[in-house]
Protein backbone atom coordinates (compact mmCIF):
# COMPACT_ATOMS: atom_id res chain seq x y z
CA UNK A 1 0.00 0.00 0.00
CA UNK A 2 1.47 3.28 -0.99
CA UNK A 3 2.34 5.45 1.84
CA UNK A 4 -0.31 8.36 0.95
CA UNK A 5 -3.36 5.32 1.06
CA UNK A 6 -1.38 4.01 4.55
CA UNK A 7 -1.95 7.56 6.07
CA UNK A 8 -5.49 7.94 4.62
CA UNK A 9 -6.18 4.47 6.03
CA UNK A 10 -5.53 5.01 9.44
CA UNK A 11 -8.22 8.80 9.87
CA UNK A 12 -11.13 6.64 10.55
CA UNK A 13 -9.48 5.24 14.09
CA UNK A 14 -7.08 7.94 14.68
CA UNK A 15 -9.49 11.05 14.75
CA UNK A 16 -11.88 9.25 17.22
CA UNK A 17 -8.94 9.22 20.16
CA UNK A 18 -7.01 12.64 18.46
CA UNK A 19 -7.59 16.02 19.76
CA UNK A 20 -8.30 18.51 16.95
CA UNK A 21 -5.89 21.67 16.32
CA UNK A 22 -7.63 23.63 19.46
CA UNK A 23 -10.81 24.87 20.89
CA UNK A 24 -12.55 26.02 17.72
CA UNK A 25 -9.70 25.87 15.49
CA UNK A 26 -10.55 22.41 13.71
CA UNK A 27 -13.72 23.04 12.94
CA UNK A 28 -12.78 26.63 11.48
CA UNK A 29 -10.16 25.47 9.44
CA UNK A 30 -12.72 25.00 6.34
CA UNK A 31 -15.66 26.91 5.73
CA UNK A 32 -18.73 25.88 3.05
CA UNK A 33 -18.16 24.87 -0.51
CA UNK A 34 -14.49 23.69 0.55
CA UNK A 35 -13.09 27.60 0.97
CA UNK A 36 -10.26 28.03 3.39
CA UNK A 37 -10.99 29.94 6.51
CA UNK A 38 -7.48 31.70 7.67
CA UNK A 39 -9.18 33.74 10.80
CA UNK A 40 -8.17 30.54 13.13
CA UNK A 41 -4.09 30.74 11.37
CA UNK A 42 -2.33 33.29 12.39
CA UNK A 43 0.49 31.90 10.85
CA UNK A 44 2.85 32.81 14.47
CA UNK A 45 4.33 31.36 17.27
CA UNK A 46 2.21 31.54 19.97
CA UNK A 47 -0.52 31.26 18.18
CA UNK A 48 -3.45 28.02 18.43
CA UNK A 49 -1.34 25.07 19.43
CA UNK A 50 -1.40 22.12 16.98
CA UNK A 51 -2.00 18.44 16.91
CA UNK A 52 0.11 16.35 14.72
CA UNK A 53 -1.52 13.08 13.82
CA UNK A 54 1.24 11.48 12.06
CA UNK A 55 5.41 13.37 10.74
CA UNK A 56 8.21 11.36 10.15
CA UNK A 57 10.68 11.36 6.98
CA UNK A 58 12.18 8.60 4.21
CA UNK A 59 14.08 8.59 1.12
CA UNK A 60 13.41 8.29 -2.28
CA UNK A 61 14.60 7.70 -5.33
CA UNK A 62 18.79 8.28 -5.78
CA UNK A 63 20.70 5.00 -7.35
CA UNK A 64 23.60 2.61 -5.97
CA UNK A 65 27.21 2.02 -7.14
CA UNK A 66 29.18 -1.15 -6.38
CA UNK A 67 32.80 -2.04 -6.63
CA UNK A 68 33.93 -4.77 -8.25
CA UNK A 69 34.92 -7.70 -6.37
CA UNK A 70 33.95 -9.22 -3.11
CA UNK A 71 34.24 -7.67 0.30
CA UNK A 72 36.26 -8.98 2.81
CA UNK A 73 35.17 -8.24 6.62
CA UNK A 74 39.01 -8.29 7.30
CA UNK A 75 39.85 -5.48 5.38
CA UNK A 76 36.53 -3.46 5.61
CA UNK A 77 38.55 -0.24 4.53
CA UNK A 78 38.79 -1.87 0.71
CA UNK A 79 36.01 -0.77 -1.29
CA UNK A 80 36.03 -3.90 -3.20
CA UNK A 81 32.54 -5.68 -3.35
CA UNK A 82 30.58 -2.70 -1.21
CA UNK A 83 28.06 -0.27 -1.94
CA UNK A 84 27.28 3.36 -1.88
CA UNK A 85 23.49 4.48 -2.17
CA UNK A 86 23.18 8.14 -2.89
CA UNK A 87 21.50 10.77 -5.53
CA UNK A 88 18.02 10.16 -3.53
CA UNK A 89 16.28 13.31 -2.03
CA UNK A 90 15.19 13.24 1.64
CA UNK A 91 11.50 14.40 2.76
CA UNK A 92 10.09 14.90 6.17
CA UNK A 93 6.02 15.01 6.84
CA UNK A 94 3.42 16.08 8.58
CA UNK A 95 -0.42 14.99 8.75
CA UNK A 96 -3.00 16.80 10.34
CA UNK A 97 -6.18 15.67 11.71
CA UNK A 98 -8.85 15.32 9.05
CA UNK A 99 -6.45 15.83 6.36
CA UNK A 100 -7.13 17.16 3.12
CA UNK A 101 -7.52 15.57 -0.18
CA UNK A 102 -4.38 16.37 -1.96
CA UNK A 103 -1.04 17.10 0.35
CA UNK A 104 1.63 19.58 -0.68
CA UNK A 105 5.28 18.84 -2.02
CA UNK A 106 7.55 21.76 -0.82
CA UNK A 107 10.74 21.99 -2.73
CA UNK A 108 13.38 24.41 -2.32
CA UNK A 109 15.52 26.55 -4.24
CA UNK A 110 19.37 27.30 -4.84
CA UNK A 111 21.46 27.19 -1.89
CA UNK A 112 18.92 26.08 0.15
CA UNK A 113 17.09 23.05 1.61
CA UNK A 114 13.60 22.25 3.04
CA UNK A 115 14.38 24.01 6.82
CA UNK A 116 13.70 27.16 4.61
CA UNK A 117 10.24 25.88 4.66
CA UNK A 118 10.03 25.48 8.29
CA UNK A 119 11.09 28.99 9.97
CA UNK A 120 11.57 32.41 8.91
CA UNK A 121 15.22 33.84 9.79
CA UNK A 122 12.94 36.13 12.38
CA UNK A 123 11.51 32.81 13.98
CA UNK A 124 7.70 32.89 12.49
CA UNK A 125 6.15 30.40 11.30
CA UNK A 126 6.67 29.38 7.80
CA UNK A 127 4.86 27.76 5.00
CA UNK A 128 5.08 24.10 6.23
CA UNK A 129 3.48 24.76 9.61
CA UNK A 130 0.84 27.72 8.08
CA UNK A 131 -0.54 25.16 5.60
CA UNK A 132 -0.30 22.18 8.38
CA UNK A 133 -2.58 25.03 10.23
CA UNK A 134 -4.88 24.89 6.99
CA UNK A 135 -5.19 21.00 7.38
CA UNK A 136 -2.51 20.42 4.29
CA UNK A 137 -0.46 17.36 4.61
CA UNK A 138 2.88 18.94 4.35
CA UNK A 139 5.91 17.00 2.59
CA UNK A 140 9.13 18.93 2.72
CA UNK A 141 12.27 17.53 0.53
CA UNK A 142 15.96 18.14 0.43
CA UNK A 143 17.04 17.65 -3.37
CA UNK A 144 19.31 14.95 -4.02
CA UNK A 145 22.61 16.20 -3.20
CA UNK A 146 21.94 18.57 -0.98
CA UNK A 147 21.15 19.17 2.89
CA UNK A 148 20.25 15.72 4.70
CA UNK A 149 20.46 14.69 1.31
CA UNK A 150 23.78 15.31 0.49
CA UNK A 151 24.82 11.38 0.26
CA UNK A 152 25.99 11.52 -3.27
CA UNK A 153 27.83 9.03 -6.21
CA UNK A 154 29.46 11.78 -8.47
CA UNK A 155 31.85 14.16 -6.21
CA UNK A 156 32.59 17.55 -6.57
CA UNK A 157 34.18 20.47 -4.94
CA UNK A 158 32.71 22.33 -2.22
CA UNK A 159 32.09 26.11 -3.08
CA UNK A 160 33.93 28.07 -0.38
CA UNK A 161 33.63 31.57 -2.31
CA UNK A 162 32.66 34.82 -0.21
CA UNK A 163 29.43 35.55 -1.73
CA UNK A 164 26.93 36.45 0.91
CA UNK A 165 26.58 40.02 -0.60
CA UNK A 166 25.82 38.78 -4.37
CA UNK A 167 23.10 36.66 -2.76
CA UNK A 168 21.42 40.10 -0.69
CA UNK A 169 21.25 41.58 -4.10
CA UNK A 170 20.18 38.89 -6.40
CA UNK A 171 17.62 37.82 -3.51
CA UNK A 172 16.02 41.19 -3.65
CA UNK A 173 16.45 42.00 -0.03
CA UNK A 174 18.03 45.36 -0.99
CA UNK A 175 21.15 47.05 -2.17
CA UNK A 176 23.88 46.08 0.24
CA UNK A 177 23.84 46.49 3.00
CA UNK A 178 20.55 48.12 2.48
CA UNK A 179 17.28 46.76 2.70
CA UNK A 180 14.46 48.32 0.12
CA UNK A 181 12.34 50.69 1.39
CA UNK A 182 9.04 49.11 2.55
CA UNK A 183 10.52 45.97 2.07
CA UNK A 184 9.04 42.60 3.65
CA UNK A 185 12.57 40.78 4.53
CA UNK A 186 12.90 40.56 8.17
CA UNK A 187 14.93 43.48 9.63
CA UNK A 188 17.78 43.41 12.06
CA UNK A 189 21.45 41.74 12.06
CA UNK A 190 20.24 38.46 13.48
CA UNK A 191 17.30 38.03 11.17
CA UNK A 192 20.58 38.38 8.47
CA UNK A 193 22.66 36.02 10.04
CA UNK A 194 19.97 33.28 10.20
CA UNK A 195 18.91 33.55 6.54
CA UNK A 196 22.79 33.68 5.90
CA UNK A 197 23.62 30.37 7.68
CA UNK A 198 20.53 28.63 5.98
CA UNK A 199 22.52 28.37 3.06
CA UNK A 200 24.34 25.19 1.82
CA UNK A 201 26.51 24.32 -1.22
CA UNK A 202 25.90 20.91 -3.29
CA UNK A 203 27.81 17.75 -2.58
CA UNK A 204 27.84 16.72 -6.27
CA UNK A 205 27.13 18.52 -9.35
CA UNK A 206 23.41 19.28 -10.13
CA UNK A 207 21.67 17.17 -12.28
CA UNK A 208 18.18 17.95 -13.34
CA UNK A 209 17.54 14.11 -14.26
CA UNK A 210 18.40 12.91 -11.51
CA UNK A 211 16.86 16.19 -9.59
CA UNK A 212 13.30 15.16 -11.38
CA UNK A 213 13.58 11.58 -11.65
CA UNK A 214 13.92 11.63 -7.26
CA UNK A 215 10.90 14.02 -7.69
CA UNK A 216 8.61 12.15 -9.70
CA UNK A 217 9.49 9.16 -7.61
CA UNK A 218 7.89 11.06 -4.22
CA UNK A 219 4.76 11.74 -6.17
CA UNK A 220 4.66 7.65 -7.10
CA UNK A 221 4.95 7.01 -3.15
CA UNK A 222 2.28 9.70 -2.27
CA UNK A 223 -0.07 9.37 -5.36
CA UNK A 224 -1.67 12.62 -6.32
CA UNK A 225 -0.54 16.14 -4.12
CA UNK A 226 0.43 19.68 -5.27
CA UNK A 227 3.69 20.71 -5.78
CA UNK A 228 5.56 24.03 -4.65
CA UNK A 229 8.80 25.58 -6.09
CA UNK A 230 10.93 28.30 -4.95
CA UNK A 231 13.41 29.73 -7.75
CA UNK A 232 15.85 27.20 -9.10
CA UNK A 233 13.17 24.00 -8.59
CA UNK A 234 11.06 25.73 -10.64
CA UNK A 235 12.85 24.99 -14.08
CA UNK A 236 13.14 21.15 -12.16
CA UNK A 237 9.53 21.41 -11.13
CA UNK A 238 7.80 21.51 -15.32
CA UNK A 239 10.27 19.00 -16.05
CA UNK A 240 8.82 16.56 -12.95
CA UNK A 241 5.22 17.57 -14.30
CA UNK A 242 5.35 16.90 -18.03
CA UNK A 243 6.35 12.98 -16.69
CA UNK A 244 4.09 12.44 -14.04
CA UNK A 245 0.29 12.29 -13.90
CA UNK A 246 0.43 12.43 -10.12
CA UNK A 247 0.75 16.17 -9.66
CA UNK A 248 -2.64 18.27 -9.72
CA UNK A 249 -1.31 21.87 -9.77
CA UNK A 250 1.75 24.04 -9.18
CA UNK A 251 2.56 27.04 -7.46
CA UNK A 252 5.86 28.29 -8.35
CA UNK A 253 7.28 31.39 -6.51
CA UNK A 254 9.65 33.13 -8.59
CA UNK A 255 11.19 30.29 -11.15
CA UNK A 256 14.43 31.67 -12.34
CA UNK A 257 15.36 29.66 -15.22
CA UNK A 258 14.06 25.82 -17.15
CA UNK A 259 10.97 27.64 -18.65
CA UNK A 260 10.00 25.10 -21.48
CA UNK A 261 8.30 25.95 -24.72
CA UNK A 262 6.93 23.33 -27.36
CA UNK A 263 9.53 22.91 -29.85
CA UNK A 264 9.32 26.02 -32.58
CA UNK A 265 7.50 28.54 -30.09
CA UNK A 266 10.59 28.95 -28.32
CA UNK A 267 11.31 32.73 -27.65
CA UNK A 268 14.33 34.69 -28.44
CA UNK A 269 16.64 34.69 -25.54
CA UNK A 270 16.57 37.86 -23.23
CA UNK A 271 20.04 39.49 -22.21
CA UNK A 272 20.39 41.04 -19.12
CA UNK A 273 23.75 42.38 -17.06
CA UNK A 274 23.51 39.01 -15.04
CA UNK A 275 24.03 36.87 -18.08
CA UNK A 276 21.28 35.61 -21.10
CA UNK A 277 18.05 33.99 -20.33
CA UNK A 278 16.78 31.30 -22.83
CA UNK A 279 14.12 29.33 -23.02
CA UNK A 280 13.99 25.62 -23.55
CA UNK A 281 12.44 23.72 -26.07
CA UNK A 282 10.39 20.27 -25.54
CA UNK A 283 7.93 18.38 -27.61
CA UNK A 284 4.77 19.59 -28.01
CA UNK A 285 3.15 16.24 -26.56
CA UNK A 286 5.18 16.70 -23.61
CA UNK A 287 4.59 20.61 -22.92
CA UNK A 288 0.83 19.88 -23.33
CA UNK A 289 0.92 17.98 -19.76
CA UNK A 290 1.18 21.55 -18.35
CA UNK A 291 -2.01 22.58 -20.10
CA UNK A 292 -4.08 19.57 -18.15
CA UNK A 293 -3.66 21.18 -14.63
CA UNK A 294 -3.85 24.46 -12.84
CA UNK A 295 -0.66 26.51 -12.99
CA UNK A 296 0.22 29.46 -10.72
CA UNK A 297 3.47 31.60 -10.86
CA UNK A 298 3.76 34.59 -8.19
CA UNK A 299 6.84 37.27 -8.08
CA UNK A 300 7.86 39.86 -5.73
CA UNK A 301 8.70 43.83 -5.89
CA UNK A 302 11.47 45.63 -7.13
CA UNK A 303 11.97 44.18 -10.29
CA UNK A 304 12.89 46.79 -12.66
CA UNK A 305 11.61 47.48 -15.97
CA UNK A 306 14.27 49.02 -17.65
CA UNK A 307 17.97 47.28 -18.06
CA UNK A 308 20.26 48.26 -15.17
CA UNK A 309 24.04 47.46 -14.48
CA UNK A 310 23.01 45.77 -10.96
CA UNK A 311 22.92 42.63 -12.45
CA UNK A 312 20.95 41.05 -8.63
CA UNK A 313 18.02 43.33 -10.09
CA UNK A 314 18.33 42.80 -13.96
CA UNK A 315 18.25 39.09 -14.19
CA UNK A 316 14.70 39.24 -12.20
CA UNK A 317 13.71 41.60 -15.20
CA UNK A 318 14.43 39.13 -17.95
CA UNK A 319 12.64 36.43 -15.47
CA UNK A 320 9.21 38.21 -15.43
CA UNK A 321 9.38 38.79 -18.95
CA UNK A 322 10.25 35.15 -19.94
CA UNK A 323 7.31 33.56 -17.21
CA UNK A 324 4.91 35.88 -18.87
CA UNK A 325 5.42 34.45 -22.06
CA UNK A 326 5.45 30.75 -20.43
CA UNK A 327 2.49 31.61 -19.19
CA UNK A 328 1.37 32.66 -22.62
CA UNK A 329 2.22 29.37 -24.10
CA UNK A 330 0.40 27.49 -21.71
CA UNK A 331 -2.97 29.47 -21.89
CA UNK A 332 -2.57 29.77 -26.21
CA UNK A 333 -2.75 25.60 -26.20
CA UNK A 334 -5.26 25.42 -23.92
CA UNK A 335 -3.94 25.43 -20.33
CA UNK A 336 -5.13 27.19 -17.40
CA UNK A 337 -2.09 28.93 -16.17
CA UNK A 338 -1.97 33.01 -14.59
CA UNK A 339 1.13 35.08 -13.52
CA UNK A 340 0.69 36.75 -10.27
CA UNK A 341 3.11 40.10 -10.13
CA UNK A 342 2.74 41.23 -6.15
CA UNK A 343 2.82 44.69 -6.86
CA UNK A 344 0.47 44.91 -9.74
CA UNK A 345 -2.27 43.60 -7.56
CA UNK A 346 -1.32 45.87 -4.15
CA UNK A 347 1.01 43.22 -2.10
CA UNK A 348 4.18 45.30 -1.95
CA UNK A 349 7.98 44.72 -0.92
CA UNK A 350 8.23 41.50 -1.49
CA UNK A 351 11.81 39.73 -1.90
CA UNK A 352 12.52 36.51 -4.08
CA UNK A 353 11.43 34.70 -0.57
CA UNK A 354 7.76 35.43 -0.46
CA UNK A 355 7.65 32.36 2.07
CA UNK A 356 9.80 34.27 4.40
CA UNK A 357 8.86 37.58 4.15
CA UNK A 358 7.01 39.62 6.80
CA UNK A 359 3.74 39.45 4.66
CA UNK A 360 3.89 35.40 4.09
CA UNK A 361 0.72 34.91 5.41
CA UNK A 362 -0.72 37.14 2.89
CA UNK A 363 0.76 34.93 0.00
CA UNK A 364 -0.06 31.72 1.77
CA UNK A 365 -3.53 33.49 1.71
CA UNK A 366 -3.34 33.92 -2.01
CA UNK A 367 -1.77 30.18 -2.70
CA UNK A 368 -5.10 29.22 -0.17
CA UNK A 369 -7.37 30.67 -2.53
CA UNK A 370 -6.12 29.80 -6.02
CA UNK A 371 -6.19 26.28 -4.63
CA UNK A 372 -10.23 26.94 -2.95
CA UNK A 373 -11.11 28.51 -6.24
CA UNK A 374 -9.53 25.25 -8.76
CA UNK A 375 -11.30 22.96 -6.38
CA UNK A 376 -8.26 21.52 -4.57
CA UNK A 377 -8.77 22.42 -1.31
Amino acid sequence: MKRRNVILGLTSTAAASAVGFASGSDASAAGPSGQIDKSADGGRAGFAPLTIREQGGFAVGGTVTTTPGTFDPRNPTNPAGQTLHGDHARVSYQVPMRPRKLPLVLWHGYKQSGVGWGTTPDGREGFQTIFLRRRFTVYTLDQPRRGSAGQTTVGTTTDTATSDQWFYNQFRFGLWPDLYPGGQFPKGEEAREQFFRSMLPDTGPIDGEVLANSVSALFDEIDQGILVTHSHAGGFGWDVTMKNPNIKAVVALEPGSGFVFPEGEVPEPMPSSAGTLAGEAVPLKEFRQLTKIPIVVYYGDNIPTEPTDIAGRDNWRVRLAMAQLFVDAINRHGGDASLVHLPEIGIKGNTHFLFSDLNNVQIADRISDFLATKGLA
